[in-house]
C-alpha cells in the first residue's frame, strides 16, 4: 500500500504491519526490518519504511497515580486529555496537536511552547519499555538501562518498538489558559520579548516571514499561564473544566495547487499581524484553543494541495540566533515563498545524545511541496550550517545526509550505537535510509 507522513510527502510503497497484542510484534520483528508508528502525524518519511508497524491497536490506558500515567504506546494525547483534564491533570509537555500518540511524542521527544522552562517530553517520562530485535522487552529509564533510555527518546522509533511508559501530568486547577498577546514590530523586539519574560510558563511567536525592511520578522508573540480557580467569573468557577464545545471544520478536497502563493500569503499575514493588534493584552482562552488551533480544522494538510506540504524546522544556539534568523527570513521573503504558519519559540538547554533542542530560537515554516519550494530549503539548509544550527527530524522530508552530519555531530555516534547494538539491521525508516543512519 501507499503511506506517506502528515505532510502527504513522500509517498512510499509499503507492507503495513497491524499487531493486536505484545506477542504479535516478536514475530513481525523477525520477518526482517520495519518501523512503528503511531497516529501518522510526523510530517515526512520519520514512520514509514518498506514494512511499517502500526501501534494504534495498543491503545489502553493501565494506571494513573499521584500524577504518572500508565499507558500503551498507541494512547492518543487527545485521549490522555479527555480522560485527565477533568480530573485536574494535563501534560507537562505537549506539541501543537493532540492527535499524536504516546509512543509517537516519545519517539520524537516532542517540546512543547515551554521548553525554555520545564525542556521536553524526556524530562517528564518516569520510564519506558522497549521491545528490542530479539523480541525481547525491556524497561528503561534515566536510571534504568539509562543509555538505552537516552539514545531512545528522541531516537525517531530506530533503537526498538515503545510499548508502554510512565508520563507524568500536572495538576492544574482549570481548562483555561491566561493568554497576553504583544504585537513586536520586528525580530529584535520578538526576541527582546521573549528574553524579558523568561519567567512565563508558555511562550510562541506567530512570525510574518513575508514581511521585509524595517519590518522584517514582526511578531505576535504570545504568552501563557494556567488560569487559576480565582481568575475565573462565577459562571467559569462552577465548572472550571468545562469550555465552550465548538463546532469542528474539516478541509474536505485538496485545495488547488497555486491557492497558497506570494500574494495571497502576503494578504493573510498582513491581515492576521493587524489583527493581532487589536487583540493585545491579557484574555482567558480555553485550552483547546491556545494548545491546537490547527486542530479545529480536520485535514488541514489538504489546504496545501495535492503534493502535500514540506516543514522547514530548525533550532539556532542563542548567541547565533538573531543573525541565522534574520538570514533565513530574507532569503525566504526574497523567494517569494511565505508560509501563514511560521512559528518562533524559545528553547532551554538540554543535554541529550539525539534530541533535537538546545539553548537558543527554533524556526518551523510550512511549505507546499514545489520543486521551487525544494530548491528554496536547500539554500536555507547552508544559513542553519553557517549559524550551528540543527534540524528537527519528526519534520524533515527532504534533508540529505551530509547535511545532517555537518548540523548535527551526535549523528554518526548514534549511527556507530545503531550498527554496534545491532539495531540498523532491525528498525529502519525511508528517512533512515536517506539519512544514512
Amino acid at each position: 500500500m501507499k503511506l506517506s507522513g502528515w505532510g502527504r510527502f513522500p509517498v512510499q510503497e509499503t507492507t503495513r504491519l497491524c499487531p493486536r497484542d505484545e506477542a504479535a510484534i516478536a514475530p513481525a520483528l523477525a520477518a526482517g526490518p520495519l518501523i512503528a508508528r503511531g497516529n501518522g502525524r510526523a510530517y515526512g518519511d520519520s514512520a514509514v519504511g518498506a514494512r511499517t508497524l502500526d501501534m494504534r491497536a495498543f491503545d489502553r490506558m493501565i494506571s494513573f497515580e499521584n500524577g504518572l500515567l500508565v499507558a500503551e504506546a498507541g494512547v492518543l494525547l487527545a485521549d490522555v486529555i479527555a480522560t485527565f483534564l477533568p480530573r485536574g491533570w494535563f501534560p507537562v509537555v505537549t506539541p501543537g496537536t493532540k492527535f499524536v500518540t504516546l509512543g509517537g511524542m516519545i519517539a520524537a521527544d516532542v517540546h512543547g511552547k515551554n521548553h525554555h522552562a520545564e525542556g521536553s517530553l524526556r524530562d517528564h517520562l518516569a520510564w519506558i519499555e522497549l521491545i528490542g530485535p530479539d523480541g525481547a522487552l525491556q524497561r528503561c529509564s534515566p536510571t534504568e538501562n539509562a543509555e538505552l533510555f537516552h539514545w531512545t527518546v528522541g531516537g525517531m522509533g530506530l533503537t526498538g518498538v515503545i510499548l508502554r511508559a510512565g508520563l507524568r501530568l500536572r495538576p492544574v486547577e482549570t481548562a483555561w489558559i491566561r493568554q497576553t498577546t504583544h504585537p513586536a514590530p520586528d525580530l529584535a523586539h520578538a526576541m527582546a520579548l521573549f528574553e524579558q519574560n523568561a519567567g512565563a510558563t508558555y511562550s510562541v511567536a506567530w512570525i510574518d516571514c513575508l514581511a521585509t525592511g524595517p519590518a522584517l520578522g514582526r511578531s505576535l508573540v504570545m504568552l501563557g499561564e494556567h488560569a487559576g480557580l480565582a481568575e475565573l467569573d462565577a459562571r467559569r468557577r462552577a465548572a472550571p473544566f468545562e469550555t465552550p464545545a465548538k463546532r469542528r471544520r474539516s478541509v474536505p478536497f485538496d485545495a488547488p495547487g497555486r491557492a497558497l502563493n506570494r500574494y495571497s500569503v502576503r494578504a493573510f499575514n498582513g491581515l492576521y499581524y493587524r489583527a493581532g493588534q487589536r487583540r493585545a493584552g491579557t484574555s482567558l482562552v480555553d485550552w483547546d484553543s491556545y494548545f491546537y488551533p490547527l486542530d479545529a480544522v480536520l485535514h488541514w494538510n489538504r489546504i496545501y494541495g495535492r503534493k502535500g506540504l514540506v516543514q522547514f524546522q530548525c533550532v539556532l544556539p542563542l548567541a547565533r540566533s538573531e543573525a541565522g534568523i534574520r538570514r533565513l527570513l530574507k532569503e525566504i521573503s526574497a523567494a517569494g515563498h511565505g508560509s501563514f504558519l511560521a512559528v518562533l519559540k524559545r528553547f532551554g538547554a538540554q543535554d541529550s545524545p539525539v534530541s533535537f533542542p538546545m539553548e537558543g530560537y527554533t524556526l518551523a515554516l510550512d511549505f507546499p511541496v514545489s520543486d521551487a519550494v525544494l530548491r528554496l530549503l536547500d539554500r536555507l539548509d547552508p544559513i542553519v550550517a553557517a549559524h550551528g544550527g540543527r534540524f528537527y527530524l519528526a519534520k524533515d522530508a527532504r534533508l540529505r545526509a551530509d547535511t545532517l552530519r555537518a548540523t548535527d555531530p551526535r549523528t554518526e555516534g548514534f549511527a556507530a550505537m545503531r550498527r554496534a547494538q545491532g539495531l540498523a539491521p532491525a528498525f529502519a525508516s525511508f528517512q533512515s535510509e536517506r539519512l544514512s543512519l
